[in-house]
Parts: structure tokens; C-alpha cells; sequence
């Protein structure tokens, strides 16, 4: 006789309790997933990155200026290209222009590229971070990509990075940490403000953030921030070589090292930040030498 995936023999009793074993799916035991398996990164072009610098903000939205901010754009700029991409990078954008420019992103044909990266530096408020003149959620921003609404990105890494903050909270040391150098007549260490943790629905999104959900990101007046200063360094040493979550973690390790040194705020002082990042990659990513 033949049985279905399950299925148990069951006598009812009035009264009694019964047992029943239920399952969520079928198991084929059949597939063989290769772990190390990597996304497709020899078409004709690596891809677009999109950077959205906001150093200033309208004054009706009562938010410091990110001073530093233009030092992490030009790091990004170069760094990224050397690793094939093309950049754009905007400034002090409004929130319609901003919107227009990611909206003609997601509808360009991507059919000759590896991926696409877009990074937004600026404050962050829940789940949604600043232009110029207004807020744009990150969950209308990612759905843009989703394999539905641009076909010729399904099944190739859609990275977003995003220095903002995420809360209210410094990060204390565990351990007695070597304060970081700074500049003691102009490079000071400042905070940006909040955005919380939130994931884009569907696989090949990799989002990486600049602090963990909660906490301050610290970014120096002169330098620019902890989070991409260290992300820019790592990505030079290693962008060619290693697989890109495993840089991510590197650079969460180095970041973790720095404390704040010099700072308007004293209760900040010797504070620390561990940045983090939600993958749904489901190959490894590498961002090896085009051939030429």
C-alpha cells in the first residue's frame, strides 16, 4: 500500500489528546547544492553604483550638517572604480530628485552587468533615510529592484550600503581600547542620526549598515566616517581577493577597534561601534579583475 510523506496511523479517543506529525515541506533529498558556488561576474560590465552624499539638509528639518561627508564620497568614488564600476555620485539631492534618479536606475537594462551597489550617506529616521529636503523609506527603495519590477537584475547582488545612524545609544568597550589618532585642532568625531534595521523581500539583496540597530554611527569632521573609512581601506587591500561578506567582516573588525577620541559631547568619550550586514546572497561574491 503506499503511504504519503507522513503520514501516521492514528486511533481516536474520546477525551484524549492526539499526536499528529505535520510537515512544513517536502524534503528532496535529491538536489546538491554546491557551496561553493559563485554569482556570474563576466558579463560586459560590472555594474552601476549610485551615491547619494547629503553633507547638508533644509533648515526647516533641524538636522546638523555631516561634516566629513564629501572625504567618505571621493574614497567611495575611487574605490569603486577600481574595482570596474561605474559611479555616480550626487549631492545634496532633493528627495524628488533623488527618487527620480534610483527610479531610472532600476529601469535601465542591466542584462550586460555583474550587479548594482547603491549607497546613501546621510541621516537616517526608522527605516527610512534623509535627502535634502525629506525622508525616503529603504523598503521603497529596494522593491525597486526586486526581480518583478527589474527582471534584468534577478539573480545578480543588489548591495546597499547605508552610514546613517540607528538609535540613540553609544556602544560602551568591553575592553580597554587604543583611542583612535585625531587631529586635536579640527578632525572631531560626530554622530549621525538614526535608522533601524530593515529587509527588502526576496533573495540576492545584500545590505550592509554602518552601525549595528540602535546604536550612533561616529563620523570625523575632516576624515569622514569610522564605517566607510575602514570600508574604503579594506576594499583596497582586499577588494579583489576576498569574498565580499567575508571583507564585511573585516571591516566590522576593524571598525570595532576604533573608540572616540575627540568629541563636543564628553559622555561620548571612549565609545565604541560595531557595524553589520543582513545577507540574502544565495552564491559567494567576488570582485576579482575584469579581463581586458
Amino acid at each position: 500500500m503506499h503511504h504519503d510523506l507522513c503520514q501516521i496511523e492514528t486511533i481516536f479517543t474520546p477525551g484524549v489528546t492526539q499526536n499528529v506529525t505535520e510537515t512544513d515541506a517536502i524534503y528532496r533529498g535529491s538536489i546538491h547544492l554546491d557551496p561553493d558556488e559563485q554569482y556570474k561576474m563576466d558579463h560586459k560590465k560590472r555594474g552601476h553604483v549610485l551615491i547619494f552624499n547629503q553633507e547638508h539638509f533644509f533648515w526647516r528639518l533641524g538636522m546638523h550638517p555631516r561634516n566629513g561627508t564629501n572625504a567618505d564620497r571621493h574614497n567611495l568614488v575611487k574605490r569603486f572604480e577600481e574595482l570596474h564600476f561605474e559611479v555616480k555620485a550626487y549631492d545634496n539631492l532633493k528627495l524628488e530628485e533623488v527618487w527620480t534618479k534610483i527610479s531610472e536606475m532600476a529601469e535601465e537594462d542591466h542584462t550586460d552587468s555583474d550587479c548594482f551597489v547603491c549607497i546613501f550617506l546621510s541621516h537616517g529616521e526608522n527605516d527610512h533615510v534623509f535627502a535634502y529636503d525629506g525622508k525616503i523609506s529603504i523598503q521603497d527603495i529596494t522593491a525597486l529592484f526586486k526581480g518583478n519590477k527589474c527582471p534584468s537584475l534577478a539573480g545578480k547582488p543588489k548591495i546597499f550600503i547605508l552610514q546613517a545612524c540607528r538609535g540613540d545609544k553609544h556602544d560602551d568597550p568591553v575592553t580597554p581600547m587604543d583611542v583612535v589618532d585625531h587631529d586635536t585642532k579640527t578632525n572631531e568625531v560626530e554622530v549621525d542620526a538614526g535608522v533601524i534595521y530593515t529587509l527588502p523581500s526576496g533573495a540576492d539583496f545584500l545590505m550592509c549598515y554602518s552601525v549595528a540597530e540602535g546604536y550612533y554611527s561616529h563620523r570625523e569632521t575632516v576624515n569622514g566616517s569610522w564605517y566607510i573609512q575602514d570600508l574604503c581601506e579594506v576594499l583596497k587591500e582586499h577588494g579583489q581577493a576576498l569574498e565580499f561578506t567575508e571583507l564585511l567582516t573585516l571591516v566590522n573588525r576593524k571598525v570595532s577597534r576604533r573608540s572616540v577620541g575627540r568629541c563636543n559631547d564628553p559622555s561620548a568619550i571612549g565609545k565604541k561601534q560595531v557595524p553589520c550586514f543582513a545577507s540574502m546572497l544565495t552564491k559567494k561574491l567576488y570582485f576579482r579583475p575584469k579581463s581586458t
